[in-house]
């Protein structure tokens, strides 16, 4: 019971996944790695060797779940509903990185160094969701700052790097690149559209009322994982030619005033946490540096000065989609949980 098994493992956070484990010296010889067919008999890099691939059918997993003691799941919310359910039945603690049950009451949905807490009562085996990216990345930022006072509101504007997307829009945004420079047609197979030199409103289905998939995942993710259903949250998410960080521009309303020094100074205490705020030499968060960073970048800490009363607080965010985005908050939440 002592196995590993990630299913979705030559995606982009499946890979991420492995990195951070190998990072860790997890010995090979404990992981299970699964996929779609297409992937059967491929080899992934991992560590100084590599691992190689088998298919993510009901047989193979059920073998490989119950020699395993966590799953993480990285392959889509339709996979996930199906396969969860039977790591479950095989005694795995389960660690998904889908929507599939972020809104289950009974599933912990967890930021690790936000709300871990709720991880005290959880009972293995069973379900932990890993929050949407742009929500961990939000809350790992602005969470330390409730010592100041409550947050009313969260006023969020999102520039999502292209990993969120997957492997493969990353792999069509550096052929993109690579055709406008010689001149040659833009493959657009995967995207559907120019992703170099533009920005275009975030991929996910738009509901009836005009919010898109993604900013209802901040709004409804926020107010539970703050535990605080009167939290208002307004979100406008976008895609920009960014590999894998996101940037997000945040406004914060708290129930009383709030001096920037003192979030500043709060902020510089906390672990997963940089504040990159050089006013004088103009240095403030950028996604590039923030990429293959496990910690989350915060600068342009400042007043916002449309919340009345001093109660307002503007900063611009950057963090590793790719990291504690997703893949290493999976890890964190299997690490606290002692299951690796």
């Amino acid at each position: 019971m002592e196995g590993i098994t990630i299913v979705g493992g030559t995606g982009a956070v499946g890979l991420e996944l492995l990195e951070i484990l190998a990072g860790r010296g997890i010995s090979p010889e404990r992981f299970r790695l699964l996929a779609s067919p297409s992937s059967d008999g491929r080899t992934v890099p991992y560590g100084d060797g590599s691992l190689t691939v088998a298919v993510a059918d009901v047989s193979t997993c059920r073998t490989a779940f119950t020699e395993s003691s966590v799953v993480f799941l990285a392959a889509g919310a339709e996979i996930s509903g199906r396969l969860a359910p039977l790591a479950v039945e095989c005694g795995c603690v389960v660690i998904d990185n889908s929507s599939a049950f972020r809104s289950d009451p009974t599933c912990p949905l967890v930021v690790v160094g936000v709300n871990e807490s709720t991880l005290e009562n959880f009972r293995s085996p069973g379900i932990v969701a890993n929050p949407n990216c742009s929500t961990i990345i939000t809350l790992t930022a602005i969470a330390p700052l409730r010592k100041l006072g409550r947050i009313l509101r969260i006023t969020a504007s999102t520039y999502q790097a292209i990993s969120g997307a997957g492997a493969a829009a990353m792999q069509e945004l550096e052929a993109q690149a690579r055709a406008w420079a010689s001149g040659d047609r833009l493959p657009m197979e995967r995207s559907g559209r120019q992703m170099i030199f533009n920005v275009f409103s975030h991929d996910s289905p738009v509901d009836a009322d005009g919010v898109n998939e993604e900013e209802r995942k901040l709004e409804r993710e926020s107010r539970r994982i703050f535990a605080d259903d009167d939290l208002r949250v307004s979100a406008t998410c976008v895609r920009v030619p960014v590999l894998r960080a996101h940037s997000e521009a945040l406004h914060l309303e708290f129930d009383q005033a709030i001096d920037p020094d003192a979030a500043r100074a709060e902020l510089e205490t906390v672990n997963g946490v940089m504040v990159v705020d050089g006013r004088d030499g103009a240095k403030f968060p950028e996604p590039i540096d923030a990429a293959g960073r496990d910690e989350i970048l915060v600068g342009r800490i400042r007043r916002d000065a449309g919340v009345p009363d001093g109660r307002g607080l503007a900063m611009f965010v950057c963090g590793d989609q790719l990291r504690k985005g997703a893949a290493l908050n999976a890890v964190q939440i299997a690490e606290h949980l002692q299951r690796l």
